[in-house]
């Protein structure tokens, strides 16, 4: 039964939308991004990367095919709001155990909908992500806007630390992905940073047998190399790579090590950082399925699921690291390489989860190198 309560959402410039309440009551503030996927909203919800954040759907029917226990991307979601155009009520999928609606009360977050998700998303476009806050209880805009500006502002943030795992283990796909290379014919040992791993990024390595130890995401050279990888993955994540000093400097360590290197996202940025690059903050980033990205290594187009609100300065990295891909939309970096040492990265999600699989041959790539 949809919810009578009213809902308003505040924009730290003054903005304000209101509309009704569905999902948990109560308050939450966040950094407002919108992603651009039609559908996946499960995926999405439970991305590490969102923590922080207040996200907007730009399709307009949200919650159509319900939720499932199989679809989850970590333990829990992440996001501190969602924003939808409509959210709804009707579940029809067979796979489906529970409304999005019940999973988002469960789960104690707080979302808007029958707000304008297009002036909501063109406002973002023109004046650039902001901080915001959503709240069922405290009506009074005013009010809530003094709440927003108190909020943390998502530059200079450090949010790896708050996602990531506690202590070490080996992943182990409950079922092996189609097309997985048998265990008993494992080569390869990856050993994985945590700064907000997307549960398919590690179903991904074991599609070709590997045996994965994810760690956490302060975990040192020193330890990493005790543990004897073959490769070394660092994964996507929430916040501000200009905050992470202290992982660029392991970071550096592992890459004197010549140990194969592969990062995505956050990940990517870490990299960049650890050659020298700089990173800056997106005017309102790239999230959504959709994004066309150009591999320079060979001409072609790949359609890409994105996740970021920073990027490498490309005419900050040195000579030895080689651009190898670009965002088609904006011309920034999508993807580099050292010229030397068996490091690369791109800025996408190529183990998409919701998206489209163009890209899933960075794996193999990955693979290759530690041969």
């Amino acid at each position: 039964m949809q919810s009578a309560l009213k809902a308003i959402l505040v924009l730290e410039d003054g903005r304000t939308f209101h509309g009704a309440s569905f999902g948990a009551d109560g308050e939450c503030f966040g950094e407002m991004v919108f992603n651009t996927s039609m559908s996946g909203y499960q995926e999405i919800l439970t991305d590490p990367s969102y923590a922080g954040q207040i996200v907007a759907m730009t399709y307009p029917l949200i919650g159509n095919y319900g939720v499932n226990e199989e679809d989850v991307e970590s333990r829990r979601p992440w996001v501190e709001g969602f924003v939808v155009r409509q959210s709804s009520r009707i579940v029809s999928n067979w796979r489906s155990t529970e409304s999005l609606n019940a999973y988002l009360i469960r789960n104690n977050i707080v979302g808007i909908e029958h707000i304008d998700t297009r002036a909501l998303v063109r406002h973002i476009r023109d004046k650039g992500a902001m901080r915001s806050g959503i709240s069922t209880v405290d009506l009074d805009p005013k009010a809530l806007l003094d709440k927003v500006l108190a909020s943390p502002d998502m530059k200079n943030r450090e949010l790896a630390s708050a996602v990531t795992i506690n202590e070490s283990f080996e992943y182990k796909a409950e079922t092996r992905p189609v097309g997985s290379v048998p265990q008993t014919q494992s080569k390869y040992h990856v050993v994985a940073f945590d700064f907000g791993v997307k549960t398919n990024s590690l179903r991904e390595f074991t599609k070709f047998g590997c045996k994965i130890t994810v760690v956490p995401a302060d975990t040192s050279a020193q330890e990493i190399l005790a543990l004897k990888p073959d490769g070394i993955f660092l994964s996507n994540g929430p916040g501000d790579p200009a905050s992470m000093a202290k992982i660029v400097d392991e970071i550096k360590i592992l890459t004197e090590s010549k140990t194969p290197m592969f990062g995505i996202c956050l990940g990517h940025q870490l990299i960049g950082s650890a050659f020298g690059g700089q990173t800056y903050k997106l005017k309102f980033g790239h999230r959504g399925g959709n994004q066309p990205i150009k591999d320079l290594t060979t001409g072609k187009i790949e359609i890409t699921a994105h996740n970021h609100g920073f990027a490498v300065d490309a005419a900050s990295l040195p000579a030895d690291i080689e651009v190898t891909h670009i965002n088609l939309n904006d011309q920034t970096v999508g993807g580099l390489r050292h010229k030397t040492l068996p490091v690369f990265s791109v800025q996408y999600h190529p183990e998409s989860a919701p998206g489209p699989h163009d890209s899933e041959y960075l794996f193999e790539r990955f693979i290759e190198l530690m041969k």
